[in-house]
């Protein structure tokens, strides 16, 4: 095993916990990604962050990096609440693109203002370092590189492709893109043959398929994209296996399974289609 893949948030735009989501969950968008070392990367920092951290907790890792694909809120709604804020020791590294006219440490620090969050800044004990990460930058962490890639998406956001230090097999994490003709206008005229290129021979893509056909059509430049969309992606860049993420808060899981169903049927030979559950592991 070069690395391991643990989905702890699946869900886009708020978290939806209940009877109707028990399969593929409610919390919004976390993924933990581990090396045969140790070494812990966080995507993202939505509330399933908070059960990570959790988890963490048992065994706090030496240094921990998240990427932040971008500071929407359901993808950093769960940082105030991430265990390892408030342990001793912690050393957190937060990678991630500052949104126009402000400082990514700005807009982090203000949903922690005492304004809107009740716990006094002394309390948070742990080491934590921002830095700002460009579209294009190739970011090197203990353990892993990291190329990015701009998406198309209201206010920009990044793309992660993920390989570990030591060499092995590959995975891209590209939530909300929109694939469609609505986010056209955000992007350059060659930008979809780049994301081919850089998806190309990762052997996991994780990618946006928040809706079906028909809710693409309709909620076209909203910045995110159909699973038919991402399945038609997927199977040009080679990639093994497509798992679809950032589900829709209204799809309930049958909803959901139903879209894999749909995926699978138009998949090219070759590419394995899941879709992300919260909780399940997979081994790289």
């Amino acid at each position: 095993m070069s690395l391991s893949v643990t989905f702890w948030g699946t869900r886009g735009t708020i978290p939806v916990p209940g009877a109707r989501t028990v399969r593929h969950g409610g919390n919004t968008a976390c993924v933990a990604i581990r090396d045969a070392s140790g070494h812990c990367l966080v995507l993202d920092a939505g509330t399933g962050i908070r059960g990570l951290g959790a988890a963490l907790r048992e065994a706090i890792p030496a240094r921990v990096d998240v990427l932040l694909s971008h500071v929407h809120w359901d993808h950093i709604q769960g940082l105030p609440f991430f265990p390892l804020l408030y342990a001793g020791g912690s050393d957190i590294h937060i990678h991630g693109p500052p949104p126009d006219g402000v400082s990514l440490e700005a807009v982090l620090g203000r949903q922690m203002d005492p304004a809107v969050f009740p716990v006094p800044p002394a309390a948070r004990s742990a080491r934590v370092t921002i830095e700002e990460t460009a579209a294009g930058a190739d970011v090197t962490l203990p353990g892993f590189h990291v190329a990015t890639c701009p998406l198309s998406h209201p206010g920009g956001a990044l793309g992660f492709r993920i390989s570990p230090a030591d060499g092995g097999p590959s995975l891209a994490y590209v939530t909300d893109n929109e694939l469609g003709a609505g986010g056209a206008h955000r992007v350059s005229r060659g930008w979809r043959e780049e994301l081919e290129e850089f998806l190309s021979g990762t052997t996991l893509l994780i990618h946006d398929g928040m809706y079906t056909t028909p809710e693409a059509r309709e909620r076209a430049g909203w910045g995110h994209s159909s699973a038919a969309e991402a399945v038609a992606l997927a199977g040009v860049t080679g990639v093994r296996q497509l798992i679809l993420f950032h589900h829709d808060p209204d799809h309930d899981d049958d909803q959901v399974d139903g879209l894999v169903a749909d995926a699978r049927i138009e998949a090219v030979k070759g590419l394995a289609v899941d879709a992300a559950r919260e909780g399940w592991t997979l081994a790289l």
